[in-house]
């Protein structure tokens, strides 16, 4: 019986998992991707499009299946899991990288002096242990003092005099003071970063002031380099062409102004808010007589030009 149409068949049907192409497949077992770098088929994307994206997908997963099911295995209740490798496939951060931290007091005299950092072991040699003991902690080699059966008083001393306590209180104090010094740096770092913030901001507020104080607006002022754009900051003008009832009605309100400026300062207000300060005007034209001198030398140049008219 010959089957070799069968096979034809059932093997045209499936196709091999063997995933074969001119520019191979590129697989990240460790981020579960796989990125296919062959020119698209112009012809196959123009005339099938739903079947060529189908196909360039079935390629991508079948030859993902295939790296996974090459990686060791390790049972679980729910079956085998792969173990996945670390991934080859380099990613951009997420976040910017962090801002350096700026120098303690003692590494700015360090680095004056030249001065190598130097880590210190862990443990040190006890002579009379004969044995490697810790350096600080628990039986460090700091407390030996504090532990010694025998201790040396100076002459002088009090009477109530305790070593033991005396060799505890400055060890405490060399802790306390050491953790103030660290206190001390990080609010100096903390502060030195809030005054740069501030010093710029009021350099920035300066610079928009600046700008804005010219007629222009800042529009033909020389840029600095790397000066931003300042945004926000926009001259309105009345327009040179109205039509004459627009032009009519601004001409009606600025008389109107000027006749309630006229009669005096209404109640509420001073006479600074009327268009028309009618007591500086008067004070100007009298060279600061006052407004009945004015009337008077008014009334005066009247009665002259009458006498001269019946002449």
């Amino acid at each position: 019986m010959d089957v070799s149409n069968i096979l034809a068949s059932h093997a045209a049907k499936y196709q091999s998992v063997t995933v074969e192409k001119e520019t191979p497949l590129d697989v990240d077992a460790g981020f579960l991707t796989v990125t296919d770098l062959t020119p698209i088929d112009e012809d196959s994307y123009q005339s099938n499009l739903e079947d060529y994206l189908k196909s360039t997908a079935r390629d991508g997963i079948q030859a993902l299946i295939a790296a996974l099911y090459g990686l060791p295995t390790q049972p679980s209740p729910d079956g085998a899991l792969a173990q996945l490798p670390e991934p080859t496939t380099k990613l951009p951060r997420a976040k910017p990288l962090p801002k350096p931290k700026p120098p303690t007091k003692w590494e700015r005299f360090a680095a004056a002096k030249g001065i190598q950092k130097r880590v210190r072991e862990k443990k040190v040699w006890d002579e009379e242990r004969q044995e490697w003991v810790n350096r600080w902690g628990k039986d460090g080699k700091n407390k030996e003092k504090e532990e010694q059966w025998i201790h040396e008083v100076k002459a002088n001393a009090d009477v109530d005099h305790d070593p033991v306590k005396a060799a505890r209180d400055e060890r405490t104090s060399r802790v306390a003071k050491n953790e103030r010094q660290r206190l001390q740096n990080a609010a100096r770092a903390q502060t030195a970063g809030g005054e740069r913030e501030e010093r710029k901001k009021d350099i920035e507020k300066t610079l928009a002031s600046t700008r804005i104080s010219t007629a222009s607006m800042g529009k033909f002022d020389k840029k600095l380099d790397g000066e931003k754009k300042l945004r926000g900051v926009k001259r309105k003008f009345e327009a040179t062409e109205t039509s004459v009832e627009q032009e009519k009605q601004a001409s009606l309100a600025v008389l109107a102004k000027l006749g309630s400026g006229a009669k005096g300062p209404r109640k509420g207000k001073s006479a600074g808010d009327d268009v028309l300060n009618v007591r500086k005007a008067i004070r100007t034209v009298s060279k600061g007589k006052g407004g009945v001198a004015l009337a008077r030398e008014t009334h005066r140049k009247g009665a002259k030009g009458k006498r001269g008219g019946k002449r």
